[in-house]
């Protein structure tokens, strides 16, 4: 089935997968903290992975790693800021998704070009939903149980695929009242998720693809 995003009036074909490239602006992400941190290193790193096939750039400013300290508005902004200049005057036709979990940040990204919000807490700001609407773009959902800070001490679940379907069920239900129209999913490995889970995630995806009927996007951080 087609299937195209919005994203500022160009139209982004993912009826096929296509590649997101990850651009992390933080000093403490999983394997690049602190790779990226001047502007030639950020160019240089865009510019490959446009080269290699990517169609989106994903950038984030907070870590979402086990045990990821908390970083205020402010310096979340601060981090964002120059890069999305950059991009916008580097690469102006780059489709640009922005990792945030704040509303105030989202609307800043809006402002500075962003196309996508991917929101690893799937709308804990109560003012996300409404915002993505407004702007009619794109969101990615993602499960996660817990926080960064505590969602891989001991995770547990009686069934792990049976607990995201009813999660994305319910927060899907949410998004389109408010009035989203192009949601994606991401069934969120690793994040409060074991091995084992991560794996019966991965055999019943299509089982999740099937019964949400949007798309989904298995990242990795």
């Amino acid at each position: 089935m087609t299937h195209y995003l919005n994203c500022r009036g160009k139209l982004l074909d993912i009826s096929t997968p296509v590649v997101m490239g990850i651009l992390n602006v933080t000093p403490d992400s999983f394997y690049d903290g602190g790779k990226f941190s001047d502007e030639s290193n950020r160019i240089s790193i865009v510019e490959k992975m446009l080269t290699n096939g990517a169609l989106l750039i994903d950038i984030g400013a907070v870590s979402s790693r086990p045990g990821a300290r908390e970083v205020s508005v402010e310096e979340e902004w601060q981090r964002l800021e120059p890069v999305l200049k950059m991009m916008n005057n580097r690469f102006p036709d780059a489709i640009i998704s922005l990792d945030t979990t704040r509303s105030v940040i989202a609307v800043r990204g809006f402002e500075s070009g962003v196309s996508i919000i991917n929101d690893i807490s799937a709308g804990n700001d109560p003012e996300m939903f409404g915002i993505v609407a407004k702007h009619k773009a794109p969101y990615i959902m993602m499960h996660m149980q817990g926080t960064p800070a505590t969602m891989q001490d001991n995770p547990v679940y009686d069934d792990v695929t049976e607990t995201v379907l009813q999660f994305f069920l319910k927060k899907m239900d949410e998004a389109k009242k408010a009035g989203i129209i192009d949601i994606i999913i991401d069934p969120g490995f690793g994040f409060g998720k074991t091995t084992e889970h991560n794996f019966e995630l991965l055999k019943n995806i299509g089982l999740l693809k099937t019964i949400l009927d949007v798309p989904v996007s298995p990242e990795s951080r």
